[in-house]
């Protein structure tokens, strides 16, 4: 029996999307959902408790980065990850838990940002490329890739090789701390996620980057297949962590229709709590590579859309039938002074808003104004040029609530049976020219 039950509430009449409810053990995520990331046990700037403000009920950290700081091991003894970061979630009658729901990853995506990604600007998409249009339009000109780490002492990443090595059993990796060796291996990625104790966790997984020719995209998604079906019975094979846990396969494939396609049919074969589509994909394939995957996935199991935070993506994602979405994206560009608006990204250290006295709340999209209430957006670029750090923290906040807000819309339209004419609008407003 499944440590989390996922009901289906409404079906949009004119797409995939779903509203529904996934049921932890420590309270009830309504999907769709975003999840914030925090990576190390914290979002970027923000407490639990302005979270649980800004209307998150789920959390997701990092297996691999966990595992190397604090240690697994420092995380159990403090009672799982919720009761170490204080993630209490929002009061819900339906749990008598103190801690809210919290999800994992496998540390899978590591096996791609520190080997064949490593020193490149490759992220899940192509055309990613470090100083490119995109990039700017980001508001991420000159900014380091934040997802790919550095390590200390060259000599050590030489000695090594490459800073991750795969092979069929498992990843060999220097650690971007301190260049010490480590291995992971499916049984061992379940391990520390069962010491972690997030309600939700994955299956170990190679993500494989959007440029390797089809023929690694075929070997690397054969190789997710096998660590999947290891990385389950290492989870079946612990009784306790069963009845408290849930364990998602993922989705490899790359941009491939037919890879996708395969891929989603052999791991809903294996019998999985839930399915993460993960890897990467390019802009112009991403929809017809997800509509291969999800028509092959069994509805009654939740779907985690792995990495995606683009607004417009997490639409698409929730058309196709995903129900929960994480990314870094929104701290990450608020953290440089952009934020999302009804009408676009904008960049906060751009002159033009020197003067601009605006309340920053009106560029919010819903209800959500707790992060920017009081603040004007000319207060706002003074901090971000001034690089006071509590700009960043009000940017961060005003993205969360922003991407929360966007999809909590969602959820409420597809129940009120108007998600076409919902998306329709805020894709026409968003990405006007």
């Amino acid at each position: 029996m499944s440590a989390i039950t996922f009901t289906i509430e409404r079906r949009a009449p004119r797409s995939g999307a779903r509203a529904g409810t996934i049921t932890t053990p420590h309270g009830v995520i309504h999907t769709p959902a975003f999840t914030p990331v925090g990576t190390k046990a914290n979002v970027k700037g923000i407490l639990p408790d302005q979270l649980v403000a800004l209307g998150a009920e789920v959390v997701l950290a990092n297996t691999y980065h966990l595992y190397l700081q604090p240690g697994a091991d420092i995380v159990k003894k403090a009672g799982g990850l919720a009761e170490f970061m204080n993630w209490q979630g929002p009061s819900s009658s339906e749990t008598s838990s103190r801690v809210g729901p919290t999800i994992t990853d496998s540390g899978g995506f590591q096996v791609f940002s520190l080997g064949a990604a490593f020193g490149k600007t490759i992220s899940k998409f192509v055309g990613d490329v470090k100083h490119s249009q995109k990039e700017k339009d980001l508001g991420m000109f000159n900014i380091p890739n934040r997802d790919v780490p550095t390590i200390y002492d060259t000599d050590v990443a030489s000695q090594h090789g490459q800073l991750a090595i795969i092979d069929d059993e498992g990843v060999t990796f220097t650690s971007h701390l301190d260049g010490s060796l480590h291995r992971f291996t499916p049984e061992r990625s379940v391990e520390i996620q069962h010491d972690l104790g997030a309600d939700i966790f994955f299956a170990f997984d190679e993500c494989t980057s959007p440029t390797e020719p089809y023929e690694y995209q075929r070997e690397a998604m054969e190789r997710t297949h096998r660590w999947a079906e290891r990385s389950l019975k290492a989870h079946r094979q612990n009784i306790d962590a069963n009845k408290k846990q849930a364990l998602f396969g993922i989705v490899q494939g790359g941009r491939h229709e037919d890879l996708r396609r395969e891929s989603a049919k052999e791991i809903s074969s294996m019998g999985f709590d839930g399915i993460g589509i993960g890897g990467s994909f390019s802009k112009e394939d991403m929809r017809s590579a997800l509509a291969a995957a999800v028509s092959e996935l069994p509805e009654e199991l939740p779907r985690h859309f792995l990495g995606i935070g683009e607004p417009g993506d997490i639409l698409e994602g929730i058309a196709n039938g995903m129900d929960t979405f994480d990314c870094v994206a929104a701290t990450r560009i608020g953290r440089h002074g952009s934020i999302y608006t009804p009408h676009g990204i904008i960049h906060l250290r751009n002159g033009q808003y020197r003067d601009d006295f605006t309340p920053l709340s009106s560029l919010a999209l819903g209800k959500s104004d707790f992060p920017s209430k009081g603040f004007t957006v000319a207060y706002v670029s003074h901090l971000v040029r001034a690089r006071e750090m509590t700009g960043s923290i009000i940017c961060s906040m005003h993205n969360i609530g922003f991407i929360l807000d966007l999809v909590k819309g969602a959820r409420q339209a597809i129940l009120d049976g108007r998600f076409d004419e919902y998306r329709t609008d805020f894709v026409a407003s968003y990405y006007k020219k």
